[in-house]
C-alpha cells in the first residue's frame, strides 16, 4: 500500500472466560508485554496495554492491512497457551469469545491513554 496514510486508533477490550479474576498482579505486567509483543509483531502500534484482573483494556494504533478482528484472534490465542504453559493459574486460562473495539479520534487518543 504504497503512498498510503492513515489514523486508525482502536480501544478493544476483552475478558477472562466467565469474567473470573484470573490475572495476578504477579504476573500482570508480563502478560501486557506478551500481548505488546504480539501486536508489533503483527505490525501494528500497541500504545498501552492494561487491565484489570477480570480483563484487559488495549489501545491499538492500527494499519488498514489488518483485520481488528485478526488480530484479537491472535493476541488470545497465543497469550491463552503463554499463560498456560507458564503456569501463572491453578486453573486453565481462557479468555472470553468474543471483544469489543471502539474507534478513538486523533483528539481522544490521549484521553484514552489515560
Amino acid at each position: 500500500m504504497a503512498n498510503t496514510f492513515s489514523q486508525i486508533y482502536i480501544h478493544f477490550v476483552f475478558a477472562v472466560q466467565y469474567r473470573k479474576a484470573l490475572i495476578d498482579q504477579s504476573w500482570e505486567l508480563e502478560l501486557y508485554q506478551y500481548i505488546s509483543g504480539i501486536i508489533r509483531n503483527k505490525g501494528q502500534k500497541p500504545m498501552i496495554v492494561n487491565g484489570m484482573p477480570d480483563h484487559i483494556h488495549l489501545l491499538v494504533g492500527m494499519k488498514p492491512d489488518l483485520a481488528s478482528s485478526d488480530l484479537v484472534q491472535e493476541i488470545k490465542k497465543s497469550s491463552n497457551k503463554w499463560v498456560n504453559e507458564s503456569r501463572f493459574c491453578r486453573s486453565k486460562f481462557k479468555w472470553q469469545d468474543g471483544f469489543g473495539a471502539f474507534s478513538v479520534s486523533q483528539s481522544h487518543v490521549d484521553r484514552c491513554y489515560k
